[in-house]
């Protein structure tokens, strides 16, 4: 069943210049739509978030936290227990933020600050370190490269089904050419209508789909091997070196930075 929350910001929310928040949600709750006067940004420290901004889904792994700007309605949806914080920022401080909501490659610094506020518990910059840390982490992602979107999704009459059905089993390794002949349609359509709608390959959004699959099995306590195999790929080592690709690290190495 799943549990519902209203979203509730601190009561002088409207007149601070930032404020930090650490959450921790259930398996199956949804964050109510809402929207508010700041900025935000969502750091998932844990498992995948997805969210539904203005109408438009934005699924996120941990580390690639995810940028809302102000007065945009919002609600989020998480299947397993979720850790996230969220730094938020006034209105005027979010000039040079994408003006849509996505996702943000931040870099090393951004997350080393957001846990250096986590590790202190710090809701408000409390002394003028803690106002320059705040500025500086606003400058780094300012900086940050923006995406859209990390698995779009599509309505289109031939993408749509096939899309469906991966998500469903992320290990069918079915090619594009095969769906083709599934959806009655050919392979050199399938992959043009992948880039116009997805705005990436079929290869590519298969591999981030099992990416986001490979995290989930990790967080479970699955072994390498067989979140390889429930993955369809042919050893271990084909796995580590897509995740190395889309993480920049090992699956070990991830597992154990969730702590």
């Amino acid at each position: 069943m799943t549990q519902q929350i209203e979203y509730q910001p601190p009561a002088d929310a409207p007149q601070l210049r930032y404020f930090m928040r650490y959450e921790q949600t259930n398996a199956r709750t949804e964050y109510l739509p809402h929207r508010h006067a700041w900025g935000q940004v969502i750091f998932v420290t844990g498992h995948v978030l997805e969210m539904d901004v203005e109408g438009e889904r934005l699924l996120t792994p941990a580390d690639m936290p995810i940028w809302i700007p102000p007065g945009q309605r919002h609600s989020s949806y998480n299947h397993a227990l979720a850790q996230f914080r969220t730094f938020n920022l006034a209105a005027d401080l979010c000039t040079g933020m994408p003006e849509k909501a996505c996702l943000l490659r931040a870099d090393a610094i951004a997350h080393a600050i957001m846990n250096e506020f986590a590790r202190r518990g710090l809701t408000q910059p409390q002394s003028d370190a803690d106002w320059r840390l705040c500025e500086v982490l606003t400058d780094r992602l300012r900086l940050a490269p923006a995406h859209t979107s990390y698995l779009p999704v599509s309505d289109d009459k031939f993408l749509a089904p096939i899309l469906r059905a991966l998500e469903a089993n992320p290990g069918d390794s079915t090619t594009l050419a095969q769906w083709a002949k599934r959806v009655y349609t050919t392979e050199r359509t399938l992959a043009r209508r992948c880039q116009q709608q997805l705005k990436m390959s079929f290869s590519e959004w298969r591999q981030r789909l099992r990416f986001l699959r490979a995290i989930a099995l990790l967080e479970q306590g699955w072994s390498v091997q067989r979140i390889a195999h429930d993955l369809g790929y042919s050893s271990a080592s084909a796995l580590i070196v897509m995740f190395q690709q889309q993480a920049g690290t090992t699956p070990e190495r991830y597992r154990s930075r969730l702590g």
